[in-house]
């Protein structure tokens, strides 16, 4: 693999070790590597790891493909893929609700994944940096690469990324609020989630009332956290399970009332910034 990444203007200067150690998280053993093969270019030149980079300089590096090894992700159909943005490191596609993000079984091969690893194919790979409920749809991010995907990963904890999600509940919700709770596995049912103060992990969840739907709400939600099942869990806990919802409401008719509705975040080598509506939404 090959990677060419123009340092924005604005960069500030800094050694090539802590370019590839602080700011694009690569691994010390694949640093290793890049050093004893010489396998960065600073401006199409050769370079020590103490030298200085800076805004406008051109990185190239090289990695062997032995460096991040491969797995072999089944192909599914391409054509099932809706592609709300993409570029060398990353890619945004818009998830039908009733699909899977991910297989969990090694020979599925009917989850986004693999029907992203077959749109990609043969130049890349998707890998997962988020996951969206399979009843749940809308926009979710891939990294396409190994390199990027660490660097996505403390983007999403760091609140770097951030998500809207379009929600109808159930009742009448008259005001914005915010609901911090911590969150647990329910121990009578191994699918689902509960509030537990005592043992959970700590999820927040910010509400914002859209309009009344006859006798539902439309809401959306932005979360400071991502646990499993967070919206529907908060949701349920005030008693305004989401609409659809087959695990935490009562009403098990229609598809699940969640949307991935937006997606924000900074492309982390050329600082652009990406935002993307998954169109259709719920409203």
């Amino acid at each position: 693999m090959e990677f060419t990444i123009t340092l924005p203007p604005d960069s500030p200067a800094k050694t090539v070790k802590e370019l590839l150690e602080e700011d694009w998280l690569v691994p010390r053993k694949v640093r290793h590597f890049i050093r004893t093969r010489k396998g960065i270019l600073v401006n199409g030149k050769s370079c020590h790891f103490q030298e200085q980079v800076q805004g406008n300089d051109v990185i190239t590096l090289l990695i062997e493909d032995s460096d991040y090894p491969t797995r072999t992700i089944p192909l599914g159909d391409k054509r099932l893929v809706t592609i709300l943005y993409e570029d060398e490191h990353l890619i945004i596609v818009n998830k039908p609700a009733g699909m899977k993000t991910h297989p969990n079984q090694p020979d599925e091969s009917d989850t986004l994944l693999n029907h992203l690893a077959a749109y990609l194919a043969p130049e890349s790979q998707p890998h997962v940096v988020h996951r969206l409920d399979k009843e749940t749809s809308g926009a979710i991010l891939f990294a396409k690469n190994q390199f990027v995907l660490p660097i996505l990963g403390r983007m999403l904890e760091k609140k770097a990324i951030y998500r809207r999600y379009q929600a109808i509940v159930h009742g009448h919700i008259a005001k914005d609020l915010t609901i911090n709770q911590k969150i647990g596995r329910d121990r009578h049912d191994r699918r689902k989630r509960r509030v537990d103060p005592k043992n959970g992990k700590a999820a927040i969840t910010h509400v914002t009332v859209a309009h009344s739907i006859k006798k539902n709400t439309a809401i959306y939600c932005r979360l400071d956290t991502g646990r499993t099942h967070q919206i529907r869990v908060h949701l349920a806990s005030l008693g305004h399970p989401l609409v659809g919802d087959p695990l935490y409401s009562k009403d098990k008719n229609g598809r699940l009332m969640l949307h991935a509705y937006e997606l924000h975040l900074i492309q982390p080598f050329t600082k652009k910034k990406i935002a993307v509506t998954a169109l259709p939404g719920l409203w």
